[in-house]
């Protein structure tokens, strides 16, 4: 039996492009479900219907076709050579899929604690606009949090890189800089004792290499995503083409972060007189990649920052970390 939360109690709702992911305390241990923020479409008929019914996978009759969505999504892209579309597109509402918002909300109550009208204090991620873009994200900001207060919760929102600190780096007193590298953004947060001193985003994450890296190998987007999560690691030595281009493009996200980074410096009124070293923090299903850190690590000492930098780690848990970071967050409003 599914443990519930005490009512009111705080939610943690990651977001996503590529997966929302929900965090909760139900007792003394924290939970995290996921599920693909992604969807196929096939013909419809009675048979699929029924039988997709009976295995449990998520899915909404709509005219001539079955819309299967979230974690299965994938499955069937890749069996019927698909490539899965996506509610969202670069961390924000994707403009292309009208009904982009309403199959959002049909995800986050098949994650359970975070369902209608459970009347709970949640706590949304949103993406850092851009370097010199503040406005790109405030129709998201506003679609979400509209969508959770109808949903019958007290909703606020996040910044992503902010949620990654919260998560990660409570022994530095929340100071440093937290790093999410997802499917449609990397969003970048430094913060000082927990107050964010900058922020920002760039396009060139976990989809730009997947697209990047199809549009050179002609091979399907959702084809190289699974080659890239399942056998892809930073070892010099790669079996084909697929490969190589993805440790071509894994380099160019690398380098893009660090530039933008100096540039975020660069662009505050003062550098920031921290007056210690302090840690960076990589979070996001892109560094879950064997040997991402050390490749950041390198090209941060070969293109060093205007602060010193302690040491850079890996999430305890790269895919929940901005979940747990926007529970935290929830948690200490109450």
């Amino acid at each position: 039996m599914r443990n519930k939360l005490y009512p009111g109690a705080a939610i943690g709702l990651d977001v996503g492009t590529n997966r929302i992911v929900v965090a909760s305390r139900p007792g003394e241990d924290l939970a995290f479900r996921s599920q693909l923020n992604a969807f196929v479409t096939v013909p419809f008929s009675r048979m699929t219907e029924r039988t997709l019914k009976k295995e449990g996978v998520l899915h909404l009759v709509q005219d001539s076709q079955i819309l299967i969505y979230g974690n299965e999504s994938e499955r069937f892209a890749d069996l019927f050579h698909l490539e899965p579309r996506h509610p969202m597109s670069g961390g924000i509402l994707n403009p292309g899929e009208p009904d982009g918002l309403p199959l959002i909300r049909r995800i986050v109550q098949a994650l359970g604690d975070a369902g209608e009208g459970e009347g709970r204090r949640v706590c949304f991620s949103i993406p850092a606009p851009p370097l010199g873009c503040e406005s790109t994200i405030t129709y998201h900001e506003a679609a979400m949090r509209e969508l959770l207060t109808e949903m019958g919760h007290e909703a606020r929102s996040l910044n992503e890189g902010l949620a990654v600190i919260y998560s990660e780096l409570e022994e530095s007193n929340y100071t440093g800089i937290g790093i999410s590298c997802g499917g449609g953004l990397c969003n970048v947060c430094l913060a000082y004792l927990s107050a964010p001193l900058f922020s920002f985003s760039i396009s060139k994450a976990g989809d730009f290499i997947d697209a990047s890296v199809a549009a050179v190998t002609n091979e399907l987007a959702n084809r190289v995503r699974i080659v890239k999560e399942t056998s892809f690691r930073f070892n010099g030595h790669f079996a084909d083409k697929v490969q190589q281009a993805l440790g071509i493009y894994y380099q160019d996200m690398i380098q893009a972060v660090v530039a933008s980074l100096q540039t975020a410096f660069s662009n505050a009124l003062n550098v920031p007189k921290l007056g210690r070293p302090i840690p960076i923090v990589l979070s996001g299903g892109s560094v879950l990649v064997e040997g991402f850190r050390e490749r950041f690590a390198k090209m941060l000492r070969e293109n060093p920052l205007p602060v010193q930098v302690s040491d850079v780690v890996v999430a305890a848990d790269p895919l929940n970390a901005t979940a747990k970071g926007a529970l935290i967050a929830a948690l200490a409003e109450m």
